[in-house]
C-alpha cells in the first residue's frame, strides 16, 4: 500500500480528519477528536500505528514479522504495521477499520449516530445515553 492510499484509506472513513500535533511530518488521523492512526507518510519503510484488540493484536504480531507492538504506544492495545508488501493490503485495511470501530465504539450514542456507525445498534444497550 503507497502512502497515498494509507491516507485514503484513513480518510475514507465517516468523521474522519488528518491532523498534525506532533509536527508536519506525522499525521494523526482522528475520529471524534481521538486518534485511530498515526504515520510518518513520507518514511521509508512506510509504517502505520493502529489501536487493536489486545487479543488479536498478540495474533497478528505472531503471524505477520511486520506487524509489531505499538512503538511508542500502549503495546497492548496498539500494533505498529511496516507497510512492505508482507501484510496483505485488505488486512491492512481491515486492521485500520477496526481501529476506528474499537474509537467509535468509545464515543458517546449521538456522536455515533452522526457518524452513521453500523455499530451503533450493537452498542445501544451499553447504557451511554449519549
Amino acid at each position: 500500500m503507497a502512502p497515498d492510499a494509507l491516507k485514503a484509506a484513513c480518510l475514507d472513513l465517516n468523521g474522519a480528519e488528518e491532523t498534525f500535533p506532533f509536527g508536519p511530518e506525522a499525521s494523526v488521523f482522528k475520529v471524534g477528536g481521538k486518534i485511530f492512526a498515526l504515520s510518518a507518510l513520507d518514511a521509508v519503510p512506510l509504517k502505520v500505528s493502529l489501536k487493536c484488540d489486545p487479543e488479536v493484536a498478540v495474533r497478528l504480531r505472531q503471524e505477520y514479522p511486520a506487524i509489531t507492538g505499538g512503538w511508542h504506544l500502549n503495546k497492548r492495545h496498539w500494533n505498529t504495521v511496516t507497510i512492505d508488501g508482507s501484510v496483505p493490503d485488505r488486512l491492512l485495511r481491515e486492521m485500520i477499520e477496526d481501529s476506528y470501530d474499537l474509537i467509535v465504539a468509545q464515543l458517546p450514542r449521538r456522536q455515533q449516530l452522526v457518524l452513521d456507525w453500523p455499530g451503533v445498534a450493537a452498542h445501544a444497550g451499553s447504557g451511554d445515553a449519549g
